[in-house]
C-alpha cells in the first residue's frame, strides 16, 4: 500500500480547518495535520513532515508570507509545496495574476475537496 500524503494545513480558521482535515482524510490518501497558529508552523512542519502545505496568508499572530520564508529557510523543507489558501483573493483575481502570489501558488477560498486535491495532485 502507497504511504499517504502529509498535508500541514495552517489557518487560524477552526471550523474551515476541521472540515477540510476531513474531507482530505475521508479520501483515505492523506495524513492531516492542522496548526491554527502562524508562530507554531515552523515547529509543526519540522515534527510532522509534510509532503504539502497550505498556509493561509492572513492570521492575527504571523502572516503566511513569513511563514512561507521561515519554511524556504529551513534545509528540510526548503523543497516542501507551499500553496496560499486565502479569502484574500477572488478566484478571478488568483487567475489574473497566474495563480501565484511571491513566487508561491494560490487558491481563493472557499474551495471545494476536488479543487484541494487536484492542488495537492499536482505538486507532490
Amino acid at each position: 500500500m502507497e504511504r499517504k500524503k502529509r498535508i500541514l494545513i495552517v489557518d487560524d480558521e477552526q471550523p474551515f480547518t476541521h472540515l477540510l482535515k476531513l474531507n482530505l482524510e475521508k479520501t483515505g490518501a492523506y495524513e492531516v495535520s492542522v496548526v491554527h497558529s502562524g508562530r507554531c508552523a515552523l515547529a509543526a512542519a519540522k515534527s510532522f513532515k509534510p509532503d504539502f502545505v497550505f498556509l493561509d496568508i492572513i492570521m492575527p499572530d504571523e502572516d503566511g508570507g513569513s511563514v512561507a520564508a521561515q519554511l524556504r529557510a529551513d534545509e528540510e523543507l526548503s523543497n516542501t509545496p507551499i500553496v496560499f489558501l486565502t479569502a484574500v483573493l477572488s478566484k478571478q483575481e488568483v487567475s489574473t495574476k497566474g495563480g501565484s502570489l511571491s513566487g508561491h501558488a494560490v487558491m481563493a477560498k472557499p474551495v471545494s475537496v476536488e479543487e484541494v486535491t487536484a492542488c495537492i495532485e499536482k505538486w507532490t
